[in-house]
C-alpha cells in the first residue's frame, strides 16, 4: 500500500500561496481574556432589532424553511430595488439585476469569479479590506495595489490610479466607505475616476457594505454616475448597518449579463442564501430602518469622542467620514504597527489590528473599531493614554 506522507501534498498551489487572515491571525492570540477590551473585529455591538428577530421566530413556527429561488426571495429583491432607488439614485430590475448571496463576502467572490480570466489585473486602492487580494489570487487574477495616502485622507486619486493601469488591467475593486480607513468618496472625487474607467474600459466591483454609515455627507455610489451603471457590480449586505453579521445575507446589483454569470456560479456552490436570513433582511428593510438610524446616531457619537481622544493622546488620526473605524498613525512611537499592537495588547489590555495587514500604506497605522460602548471607548482612551506616556520614557 502506498504510504501518504501528510495530506498537505494535496493542496493546490493557489491555496498554499494565500496567507491566513491577518485580522484573525492576530486575534488567535488570547485577546479576549481577562480585562482586555477589543477594538479589533468589525462587528456592531448592537443586537439585531427585536422586531426582526420576532418575525424570524414566527416564520420558523410556520415552517418557512424551504429553499428560495437561487437568486433569492422575490419580495426581498423588490425591497432592495426600492431601497436603492430611494437612497442611492439607482434603479435595478429585481428579476434580472439583483442576486441575494450568503453575505457580501460571497458576492465579492462571485463577482471576481465571473469577470476574471487568468492573468487579469485587479486594481485595488490600499490600505484595503484584506479579503480582496486572496480571493483575486484564488481565481487566477493578479492584484495591483494603488497607494492611497494619509495626506489625501486615503482617497483614491486619478493620478495614482492611471499610473497603475496596464494593458492587463480589467477590474477596479473599491470599498467606500472604506474598511479600514473610514474614507468616503464624493461625487467630485469620482468624476476623474470614471473618466479613466471609460477610457480604459474597466469593470468596477464596488463593495458598499458601509454605504448607510456616513457622517455629514450622503454616500455616492460610483454606479450612479454617468456611464458607470453598465460597467459596475454594486455589492452590499445587512451585516454592518443592520447589525446582522451572523445572519450571513448580502446581495449584488448590476447589469443583467454579469448578475446572470454570478447566478450560474451561485446555484452550484451555495444554491441560495438561508431562507430565514432572507426573511430577516426583508423585515429589516420594511420595518427596521428606524433602528438602523438609531444605531447610526450612536456610531457618530462614538466616532467624535474616540477620534478626538486619539488626537489628544498623540495618535494623529484623520477624520473618518464613514464606516466605524479609526485609523490613527503610530509613526511617532518609532514602532512598527505590529510591535505597537502587540505591546498595547500585552501592556494596556487593548486589542487593535496592525495596519500592515491591510496592504500598501497600512504600515505605520492601526485599525480601531469604535463599534463598542462609549464606556469601553473611554476606558480604551485612558489605557492608551497611559501607554503613550509610558513609552515616551522608555
Amino acid at each position: 500500500m502506498l504510504k501518504v506522507e501528510g495530506s498537505g501534498q494535496f493542496l493546490s498551489s493557489r491555496v498554499k500561496d494565500i496567507r491566513p487572515s491577518g485580522i484573525r491571525a492576530f486575534f488567535d492570540l488570547n485577546v479576549t481574556g481577562g480585562d482586555t477590551i477589543s477594538l479589533g473585529v468589525g462587528e456592531p455591538d448592537f443586537l439585531t432589532p427585536e422586531k426582526v428577530r420576532e418575525a424570524c421566530i414566527q416564520a420558523l413556527r410556520e415552517g418557512d424553511t424551504k429553499y428560495t429561488s437561487n437568486a433569492g426571495l422575490m419580495e426581498l429583491r423588490e425591497e432592495i430595488s426600492a431601497y436603492f432607488s430611494s437612497n442611492f439614485a439607482l434603479s435595478y430590475d429585481p428579476k434580472q439585476e439583483i442576486i441575494v448571496t450568503v453575505g457580501s463576502s460571497e458576492a465579492v467572490d462571485l463577482a471576481l469569479r465571473t469577470v476574471l480570466n487568468p492573468g487579469d489585473e485587479v486594481l485595488i486602492p490600499a490600505p484595503c479590506y484584506i479579503a480582496y487580494e486572496p480571493i483575486t489570487h484564488l481565481h487566477g487574477g493578479k492584484v495591483v495595489e494603488v497607494h492611497a495616502t494619509a495626506e489625501e485622507q486615503f482617497k483614491l486619486t486619478a493620478q495614482a490610479l492611471e499610473a497603475a493601469i496596464t494593458p492587463h488591467s480589467k477590474v477596479l475593486m473599491i470599498n467606500y466607505p472604506c474598511n479600514p480607513t473610514g474614507t468616503v468618496m464624493t461625487k467630485q472625487d469620482w468624476l476623474p475616476i470614471i473618466e479613466l474607467m471609460i477610457k480604459y474600459n474597466l469593470v468596477v466591483i464596488s463593495d458598499e457594505v458601509y454605504a448607510e454609515l456616513t457622517y455629514g455627507s450622503k454616500h455616492v455610489s460610483i454606479a450612479s454616475l454617468p456611464g458607470m451603471k453598465e460597467r459596475t457590480i454594486v455589492i452590499s449586505g445587512f451585516s454592518k448597518a443592520f447589525a446582522m453579521t451572523g445572519w450571513r445575507v448580502g446581495y449584488a446589483c448590476g447589469p443583467n449579463e454579469l448578475i446572470a454569470g454570478m447566478l450560474k456560479i451561485h446555484q452550484y456552490t451555495a444554491m441560495s442564501a438561508p431562507t430565514i436570513s432572507q426573511i430577516a433582511a426583508l423585515e429589516s428593510l420594511r420595518y427596521g430602518l428606524a433602528a438602523k438610524d438609531e444605531m447610526m446616531a450612536s456610531y457618530n457619537e462614538r466616532r467624535k469622542l474616540f477620534v478626538a481622544g486619539l488626537n489628544a493622546i498623540g495618535l494623529t488620526c484623520h477624520e473618518p467620514e464613514g464606516a466605524f473605524y479609526a485609523f490613527p498613525s503610530i509613526v511617532s512611537t518609532g514602532m512598527s504597527s505590529e510591535q505597537f499592537a502587540l505591546r498595547l495588547l500585552g501592556e494596556a489590555k487593548v486589542a487593535v489590528v496592525p495596519g500592515h495587514v491591510f496592504g500598501t500604506g497600512g504600515e505605520g497605522f492601526i485599525r480601531c473599531s469604535y463599534a463598542t460602548s462609549l464606556v469601553d471607548l473611554e476606558r480604551v482612551l485612558e489605557r492608551m493614554g497611559r501607554f503613550m506616556q509610558m513609552i515616551q520614557f522608555v
